[in-house]
């Protein structure tokens, strides 16, 4: 990663209006405002077309060499394809609600990330394939043909696009710009134009069942080592089931919640419940991975890393399948899934085995999420809470984009934090709930080469942890999502220094008084609980 300038330079934003005419300004591929592309072997491997070697701060970026008749066929099919692509290509009327919502516009001033501007980089090229109108007035409707420029400037904004739909909140026609970005990546990627962070991903998950490629018995050492961790501090040791067949209860989780500070504090706090609650349940080294990259890619890989869920759940018959701390899991799973591998019949309505509550909200999809299940055992008087072990611990929320627009989940996840922390201050109205900003590395775009970007992009976010910081002393940020809770750390450490970032059940599993545990003088990062400090 290059090295970053301070805050102070990069805060000095122009919003000024070019003086060229948007079709006019060419792509301008520097370090850090890109991702690099995906491996050949991996596109390759993957089935996508047109795998090679290609930087995009190549003159000639290797394209077939009838990749305007593939880009315009794609087109045309995902417009019969889809109605709503079709209709978010004509209603536009560029009002410019939606102009000063965009993180990365905040972040960087450039016009081409406003939403309007970004999707109207596609519409351009529709309207002059696909209207009337374009055809005869051309430039003056909007209209541009179809240009390598073209190409590689898709390529720039709609992979600085991480589809948080905070744009789409605004928009007064209810134009969904995310859906907007997915229909030009595909585009994209019928022409060998993709990034290796979302297709490296994809790639392991296709041939291990998780983003990071963790073989089972390698899963299973790396959970291993986090028991050995909780027995140090609690002088418990939890034995969580494995691949076991006839649980009532199949759990899923992020990988990353596995793999790296700060997200096995949290994978640390779900061993704990469970232990306590004497939960039958299991973990899957095949479905070890809640997250789905083919989201970003298109609907075909998307439904087909999904399907594991259902197939893990059915060869191990569960009653149901409980999900854990994940963000763009949760929007596939609630607005793709039931249709794309569902019904599954085989599965029934969550009902906790706790409190006996029946969770008809997840009729449709079979799953309840994490959240839900513990916000029940507190409001059921089931779990044994000392938020004072959280006593060095001044909490704000971050709502997580998904699970917050596209699930409109905002109340469990702050009811546990209050139950298990002393403390906790809400960010600005604004900056929070369905208004929430993106932290800044969604969509596939939390790499290193894209730091520049992805701090940009972070800018409202800091600003508002920034806020509670320096107004309420607030010094932890508790979210309920993998990818935050790898972006968010540099996101803070930049904008809001001094804030650390927790998952939810970490904050949970510190709280937690366990039946036989040994006292307890550290917390789930072996750092003093209040009062240890000098012990």
């Amino acid at each position: 990663m290059a090295k970053m300038p301070p805050p102070e330079e990069l805060l000095d934003i122009k919003y000024t209006t070019p003086v060229k005419g948007w079709m006019d300004i060419r792509p301008e591929f520097r370090p850090g405002v890109f991702s690099y592309p995906g491996k050949p072997d991996i596109i390759k491997g993957l089935g996508f077309p047109n795998s090679r070697e290609w930087k995009p701060t190549d003159e000639d970026w290797k394209l077939p060499e009838n990749w305007r008749e593939i880009i315009s066929e794609g087109f045309r099919e995902r417009l019969k394809k889809y109605r709503s692509f079709k209709v978010f290509m004509d209603i536009c009327v560029r009002c410019g609600a939606c102009a000063d919502k965009c993180h990365y516009f905040i972040g960087s001033g450039d016009p081409k990330n406003m939403p309007v501007l970004r999707a109207e980089l596609l519409r351009s090229i529709y309207r002059n394939d696909f209207t009337f109108a374009g055809k005869i007035l051309g430039k003056l409707a909007g209209a541009r043909k179809m240009e390598e420029d073209v190409i590689k400037e898709w390529f720039m904004y709609f992979y600085q696009c991480t589809e948080c739909r905070r744009c789409s909140l605004f928009c007064p026609y209810g134009i969904d710009t995310a859906e907007i970005t997915m229909m030009a990546r595909e585009l994209l990627h019928l022409v060998g134009l993709n990034i290796n962070w979302i297709m490296e991903p994809v790639s392991n998950c296709n041939r291990t069942g998780n983003h990071l490629g963790i073989q089972p018995h390698a899963y299973k050492d790396m959970m291993e080592f986090l028991i050995d961790d909780i027995e140090d501090i609690t002088g418990i040791r939890v034995d969580p089931p494995v691949n076991k067949k006839g649980a009532e209860i199949l759990f899923i989780t992020p990988s990353g919640d596995i793999f790296a500070d700060p997200g096995i504090f949290t994978y640390m706090g779900y061993l704990i419940l469970f232990h306590e609650l004497g939960l039958d349940y299991t973990w899957s080294t095949y479905a070890s991975e809640g997250g789905n990259f083919g989201l970003f890619t298109n609907d075909t890989m998307m439904k087909k890393l999904n399907a594991k869920m259902y197939a893990e759940a059915e060869r191990l018959g569960v009653k149901w399948i409980l999900g854990g701390e994940c963000g763009h899991m949760w929007r596939v799973i609630n607005q793709y899934m039931d249709t794309m591998n569902g019904p599954a019949d085989f599965l029934e309505t969550p009902v906790s085995p706790i409190t006996g509550t029946r969770f008809n909200a997840a009729a449709g999809t079979k799953m309840l999420h994490i959240c839900e299940f513990t916000a029940d055992l507190i409001n059921n008087n089931k779990l044994k809470l000392d938020p004072s072990r959280n006593g060095n611990i001044k909490a704000t929320f971050h709502d997580s984009c998904n699970p917050a627009r596209a699930m409109g989940f905002f109340e469990e996840p702050r009811y546990i934090i209050k139950n298990v922390v002393p403390e906790f201050y809400e960010m600005p109205s604004n900056t929070i709930r369905e208004q929430t900003f993106c932290c800044g590395g969604g969509a596939g775009l939390n790499n290193e080469e894209f730091m520049e970007m992805r701090l940009r992009g972070g800018l409202p976010r800091g600003s508002a942890v920034k806020f509670v910081r320096d107004n309420h002393d607030v010094n932890t940020l508790a979210c309920i999502c993998a990818i935050d809770r790898a972006t968010l750390p540099p996101l803070c450490d930049y904008w809001a220094p001094g804030v650390n970032v927790a998952g939810v059940h970490e904050l949970v599993g510190n709280a937690m008084i366990l039946e036989g545990e040994q006292e307890r003088t550290t917390d789930l990062r072996g750092e003093p609980l209040p009062g240890y400090e000098e012990e």
